[in-house]
């Protein structure tokens, strides 16, 4: 697939949207009075965009382990067996990305599930059915988990995340993120339509996806594209290897890289994995990236520290993340 002509409605649609979903009763319709067309093009497009791979969903993304659990996982699988080890990964309902990177631990997923005894159970199946050790990397500190970037003009800098208010999180809010992450109805009244699905009032749904987002526990609420599919193909995880007492003030200074579209610390294994910061970084090619990375390392705070750089060559699985059991 190629990447949307600059002037296309439908790279305004996505660039203009990617958050800040209009939390209204016809959220189709405000969109469209905002791009000058209508509210049945806009589902059109939105429909066809879908159908076409280019977005997964419209709807939200939310924050790693707060109303479940989640962890970056990897397996190092000699190459003829990727497609079968692929398989028995992406075939965990848990599992909600999976690519294959350019490294001796050559398959990355991300693994959610509803709670760590059941992240466990999955991981544990993994293990037995493909018959190699899976190495688990949990979140410790986001700086930036957003991932939302305009697909035209120049790269910005996305900032750093602040943290989630999670004296907003209710019980009753499982449904409702797992709506979201699994993708709202192509319909006029989408809030309307899950508040019948879930038995509530549309209204009491729209405040109740406002706090959350307002509370950082839905980190997204808009149209989620596919990057790799709109021509943002150049997927670099890069990571670095510094003591525990630098991770901030690296990390801090890393997120707000132009082009770093993602940044975290994760857990180390010692002697296995001793990478504990981690950033992405999205472009068109891989000189594009390349270009980014230079900036970073060129940062005060990272100046000489050990890193390597993993470009993605396949997506094996792409979706939402597990919050709630079926």
């Amino acid at each position: 697939m190629t990447e949307l002509a600059p002037d296309c409605l439908d790279t305004r649609l996505l660039d203009e949207f990617q958050r800040d979903l209009p939390l209204a009763s016809r959220p189709f319709a405000v969109m469209a009075e905002r791009l000058g067309t209508t509210e049945a093009d806009v589902l059109s497009r939105l429909a066809r965009l879908q159908d076409c791979g280019r977005i997964s969903r419209v709807g939200a993304t939310c924050r790693p382990n707060t109303a479940g659990a989640s962890t970056l996982a990897a397996l190092a699988i000699p190459e003829d067996w990727i497609e079968e080890v692929a398989a028995i990964v992406g075939a965990e309902p848990g599992v909600n990305h999976s690519y294959l990177r350019e490294d001796r631990w050559n398959l990355w997923f991300v693994a959610t599930a509803p709670s760590d005894a059941e992240l466990a159970q999955s991981l544990a199946r993994i293990e037995a059915s493909s018959g190699l050790p899976v190495l688990s990397l949990p979140l410790v500190r986001p700086f930036n988990i957003d991932l939302g970037f305009r697909l035209r003009g120049p790269r910005v800098a996305l900032g750093l995340d602040r943290d989630a208010d999670m004296s907003t999180l209710r019980d009753d809010d499982r449904p409702i993120m797992q709506a979201l992450s699994d993708g709202l109805d192509l319909v006029a009244q989408p809030f309307a339509a899950l508040a019948q699905q879930l038995g509530r009032s549309e209204s009491d749904i729209i405040a109740r996806i406002k706090a959350l987002a307002d509370a950082r526990i839905l980190t997204r609420v808009g149209v989620i594209v596919r990057h790799r599919a709109l021509g943002w193909a150049a997927n670099a995880m890069v990571v670095w290897q510094l003591p525990d007492d630098a991770i901030e003030a690296a990390g801090r200074a890393l997120a707000q890289v132009p082009g770093v579209t993602l940044c975290y610390q994760r857990r180390i294994q010692p002697g296995i994995w001793d990478w504990p910061l981690f950033c992405m970084i999205h472009a068109r090619s891989r000189t594009e990236a390349l270009a980014v990375l230079e900036h970073a390392r060129a940062l005060p705070e990272l100046a000489g520290v050990p890193h390597k750089t993993l470009f993605s060559t396949r997506c094996f699985k792409q979706r939402g993340a597990l919050i709630e059991a079926a």
